[in-house]
C-alpha cells in the first residue's frame, strides 16, 4: 500500500502521474509554487487546528494539486515528498531562483540596510533566498530585504559536521511536526542537521530508519543514529546523544545509557536499530 504521507492521492483526487497506479475519482496536473512565508505549516487536514505533520520553509517548492474555498492548498513538498495541507496565502508563484540559504539558526530580514529597522521577517536555518547583491555587510534579496551577510551561504556550501548542527539546537522547545529553531521534533532535528550538511533525508523517524547502513551496538560512534519505536536520536560521542524529545520537551544532550534506561522504564523498550550515514 502506498504511503499516504508521500503519495498525493485521495479518493476524490490524485496527481496525474499516479493514474493507473491508484484509484481516484479524477487525476490532475499539479502547479509548482514557492513557499513565501518564513515557515508554513503542513497540516493533516485543511484546518488551523488540524495536526501539524511538518513545516515548509521559505524558498522551498511545493506542487499543489488542490485548493479549497477556505484558503488551503493540498500538495507535495519537493524536498522530502511530504503531502499535506498548507495555507494558500503562504505560497506564491516561483520568483527568482534561490541562490543562498540561511546558515544561522535564525536571522532577521530587514526592510532596509539598517539593523535598527523593525525586521520584515525572521528566517530559520535552511530557508532559501535569492540574493541579488552583497553590500555593506548585508545580503540583499530579490524582494529588497536585507539579511546579515554572515548569516547566509551559497546553496552549495555545506556544513562539515551535521552533528555540530544538531548540537546548535540544544534548548530548542520540542514541537511535534516542527523543523526549525522555534520548535522541532526528533526527526525534524535529524532532517535539518543532515540538510545543512547537504545530505538528503526523509521526514519521519520510521523513514529515516532506512538511511545509511545498519550497525551493531558495540560499533557506535559520533554521528550514528539510534532508533526506538517512533523516535530517533543522534550520537554526539560513543556515550552521549542529542535529540528532541517529549520527556525534556526540548533538544538536549544526555548520556545514551540514561536515555535507554528511561525509555525502558516508561514502556518504550530497547532501541530498535542503529544506522551510520
Amino acid at each position: 500500500m502506498a504511503d499516504p504521507r508521500l503519495t498525493p492521492a485521495r479518493a476524490d483526487l490524485a496527481a496525474r502521474h499516479l493514474e493507473g497506479k491508484v484509484r481516484a475519482a479524477r487525476f490532475v496536473d499539479g502547479v509548482t509554487l514557492e513557499v513565501a512565508a518564513a515557515v508554513a505549516p503542513v497540516r493533516r487536514a485543511p484546518a488551523p487546528d488540524a495536526p501539524l505533520d511538518t513545516e515548509a520553509l521559505k524558498g522551498e517548492r511545493v506542487t499543489v494539486y488542490d485548493r479549497d474555498s477556505e484558503g488551503w492548498a493540498w500538495g507535495q513538498l519537493e524536498a522530502d515528498g511530504y503531502v499535506g495541507w498548507l495555507p494558500a496565502a503562504a505560497l506564491k508563484a516561483p520568483g527568482a531562483a534561490p541562490t543562498h540559504k540561511v546558515s544561522a539558526l535564525r536571522t532577521f530580514a530587514f526592510p532596509g540596510p539598517s539593523i535598527k529597522l523593525p525586521p520584515a521577517e525572521s528566517l530559520p536555518l535552511g530557508a532559501r533566498i535569492a540574493v541579488s547583491a552583497i553590500e555593506g555587510g548585508f545580503a540583499i534579496t530579490a524582494e529588497r530585504h536585507y539579511l546579515p551577510a554572515q548569516h547566509v551561504v551559497l546553496l552549495d556550501v555545506d556544513e562539515p559536521d551535521f552533528v555540530a548542527v544538531a548540537e546548535r539546537f540544544v534548548g530548542t522547545p520540542y514541537q511535534w511536526g516542527g523543523r526549525e529553531s522555534l520548535g522541532l521534533d526528533c526527526s525534524g532535528l535529524v532532517q535539518q542537521a543532515l540538510y545543512a550538511a547537504g545530505l538528503a533525508c526523509p521526514r519521519d523517524s520510521d523513514q529515516q530508519a532506512g538511511l545509511g547502513q545498519p550497525l551493531a551496538v558495540d560499533a557506535l560512534q559520533r554521528g550514528d543514529l539510534i532508533f526506538w519505536r517512533g523516535h530517533v536520536a543522534m550520537l554526539t560521542s560513543p556515550t552521549h546523544i542529542v535529540h528532541a524529545n517529549a520527556f525534556h520537551m526540548a533538544v538536549v544532550i544526555e548520556p545514551f545509557a540514561e536515555a535507554v534506561a528511561r525509555t525502558i522504564s516508561r514502556g518504550g523498550g530497547e532501541p530498535t536499530g542503529y544506522r551510520r550515514i
